[in-house]
């Protein structure tokens, strides 16, 4: 059993799995960051504000 995970690790396969976890984290907090601070201001503008009230009680646990 050593053996076969010993040459698993030689062919790479966790290297890439590492890196496009790496990489999935990244574009995760990217996507985030976009939609917090561009598409949110831009839709409230539309809606007069809603999302950023909805948003901001159910952060803080109220509904």
């Amino acid at each position: 059993m050593f053996q076969e995970f010993k040459t698993f690790i030689s062919r790479g396969n966790v290297m890439d799995m590492a890196v496009g976890i790496i990489v999935g984290a990244a574009f995760t907090a990217i996507v985030s960051s976009l939609v917090a601070d561009l598409v949110n201001p831009i839709i409230s503008l539309f809606l007069g504000g809603w999302i950023s009230r909805a948003c901001s009680s159910s952060s803080t646990g109220a509904i």
